[in-house]
């Protein structure tokens, strides 16, 4: 635990000494808000926060990968991995400091947006519940999107490479439920019974700009279900469990 800590303050340490954090701080905040204002401005709007989760969760698809692209990518060009890999460091702990100081830029991210939530509360009467419950379903789709992008930025030792298949991946995930709709055989029962773009999908939107079905609606929808509780943290374990076997790989080339 000593060794992560360590790992995930000289990360996020780097993230506030560079610019690339407060551009994708700025852009996040700046789309956010324009889904929020979309969705309250409208005559007898309801006091929610759909509109600004919907833009969050569309945005994550290359924020994720923004973030991430250089955490393990630049540490490849610049031949420290291999110091990292040679200390008395494991793997698994490298790259949970880097998740966590990659997760912890994103709860500021979401804590700069509580402004939205004040003016629901300045101007309506928001249901708490709602509010509460779709931050939280934020975060572990948070998780998922980050742990992907950190899979990604391990593959190469260019962070471009990171970010477009970080990137790609995610819009897979997002995309996949629109295509098993159409599409019939046996791809199609492949695909509903792991119900991977359920979780992902920004097909088949509400008036508000949140999917219909998945994992993440019921969030939006002050709806906490355990399995999707446990669904993200599974996507999220997998993606780190992946990058650390990636990280292992190189260990012993």
């Amino acid at each position: 635990m000593k060794f992560i800590s360590i790992i995930a303050l000289k990360e996020i340490r780097t993230y506030f000494a560079s610019p690339m954090a407060y551009v994708v701080a700025a852009a996040f905040l700046a789309i956010t808000g324009f889904f929020f204002v979309a969705s309250v401005s409208d005559a007898f709007a309801e006091a929610s926060i759909r509109g600004y989760l919907a833009g969050a969760v569309f945005f994550m698809i290359f924020m994720s990968p923004a973030l991430t692209m250089r955490l393990i990518a630049e540490e490849q060009k610049l031949g420290t991995l291999e110091l990292l890999l040679t200390s008395p460091l494991r793997e698994f702990e490298i790259i949970v400091g880097k998740f966590i100081a990659a997760l912890f830029m994103i709860f500021i991210m979401i804590l700069l947006s509580f402004f939205f939530i004040l003016v629901l509360f300045v101007y309506g009467d928001p249901d708490i519940g709602p509010l509460l419950s779709g931050l939280f379903g934020l975060l572990l789709y948070a998780s998922a999107t980050l742990a992907v992008g950190l899979f990604s930025s391990a593959l190469s030792s260019n962070q471009i490479v990171g970010l477009v298949v970080g990137s790609g991946i995610l819009t897979g995930l997002t995309i996949i439920d629109f295509i098993s709709e159409r599409i019939t055989g046996t791809a199609a029962k492949v695909l509903d019974s792991f119900q991977l773009g359920a979780s992902f999908s920004v097909f088949d939107l509400d008036s508000f700009g949140v999917a219909e079905g998945g994992h993440f609606a019921d969030f939006a929808r002050g709806i906490i279900s355990m399995t999707d509780i446990v669904y993200y943290i599974s996507v999220t374990a997998i993606f780190l469990v992946l990058t650390t076997l990636v990280l292992e790989s190189r260990r012993w080339r």
